[in-house]
């Protein structure tokens, strides 16, 4: 089982965290891209290609905070093809609302969010996903582990040959019981990754 760490900080971090990281097993990425691959008229945006050049090596793409400013299914899945082209592995955030979550329509949003996200790409295996449940983002509250379970298998069985990884107000009280959710295979950590303390807390109860 090899284990990764991904590090991802804001764009103007990226080349000289890369060169610090040159000698560790820490990967670096950055936390989004724009969309179009080519050079062009997008003033103060970095697409995926300057990301590369920079050092990056993966890239969230979709996180809910990114959708919430208007960043849609079709928006994501031109991402994650520009990305791809690039050479860069892909992070994939998916998630449902409280409402969503009320209406029970959870998975059929996951479902949607996916589909459309990864429409007519044929080489999936430079994606991971990341189920990050909306509701749950910095909320302290996260899903009950048979509703975790649940979700994640619905998605590895629908969409075959993913690794799942869980986000969602992940920290250092929450870790062991969800470390314990056998079909997670990693997790995406957001509030928490801003504290040094807590975030190497994690990563030490996440490989012992």
């Amino acid at each position: 089982n090899i284990v990764k760490i991904i590090y991802c900080p804001p764009n103007t971090l990226i080349n000289s965290m890369t060169k610090k990281l040159k000698k560790t097993r820490i990967l670096v990425g950055a936390q989004n891209c724009h969309e179009n691959e080519t050079f062009g008229p997008f003033t103060g945006y970095i697409n995926s290609s300057m990301l590369k050049n920079a050092g990056a090596k993966f890239v969230i793409i979709g996180h809910s905070e990114n959708r919430n400013t208007g960043e849609t299914n079709k928006i994501i899945n031109l991402k994650i093809k520009s990305a791809l082209k690039s050479g860069l592995k892909v992070i994939f955030c998916v998630g449902e609302t409280i409402q969503e979550k009320r209406k029970k329509i959870t998975k059929k949003v996951i479902a949607n969010q996916i589909k459309q996200g990864l429409h007519s790409i044929k080489n999936k295996k430079d994606i991971m996903i990341a189920y990050e449940p909306i509701w749950s983002i910095g909320s302290g509250i996260i899903p009950k582990p048979n509703e975790l379970f649940n979700i994640i298998n619905f998605i590895k069985n629908k969409f075959k040959n993913f690794k799942v990884l869980y986000g969602g107000s992940v920290n250092p009280k929450n870790i062991i019981q969800l470390k314990s959710i056998e079909n997670i295979d990693g997790f995406l950590i957001g509030g928490a990754s801003q504290s040094p303390k807590k975030f190497i807390d994690i990563i030490k109860k996440t490989y012992n």
